[in-house]
């Protein structure tokens, strides 16, 4: 039981700087935002990902998971910042392939819920029919 509770603490340890950085992180940003006196989209899309990476490190301390959906949201906003930060440049294949996987990150993510919410509601099903 040891090596279990050792592995646990490393874990909560890693989470704890996680969170830490994160915020040093949203300082930063923030920092850099406040000194050049101007917020363009992807400054906002990266302080969302910061906050996503909390909620996922909140997450995890309050139902001692955490829910897939999370890192699919932070994939999809952060594939959506580079299609953004990749401006007219970029070539329209890219475009092409950058944003079928957000659409196909964003069919794993309304799959992944549909069927969380249909086996939540099984079970309850089954009773009222008996």
């Amino acid at each position: 039981m040891k090596v279990y509770d050792s592995i646990v603490a490393v874990e909560k340890a890693i989470l704890v700087l996680i969170a830490g950085f994160t915020v040093y992180a949203v300082g930063l940003e923030m920092f850099v935002i406040v000194m050049a006196k101007s917020v363009k989209l992807t400054d906002l899309l990266l302080l969302f990902i910061y906050a996503e990476v909390l909620g996922m490190v909140a997450g995890f301390y309050k139902n001692r998971q955490i829910p897939i959906t999370i890192p699919i949201f932070i994939a999809i906003t952060a594939l959506s910042r580079l299609i953004i930060l990749q401006g007219k440049e970029t070539n329209a294949v890219n475009l092409i392939y950058e944003s079928g996987a957000v659409l196909l990150l964003a069919l794993a993510a309304v799959i992944l819920r549909w069927n969380l919410i249909t086996l939540k509601r099984s079970p309850q099903a089954d009773d009222e029919d008996t």
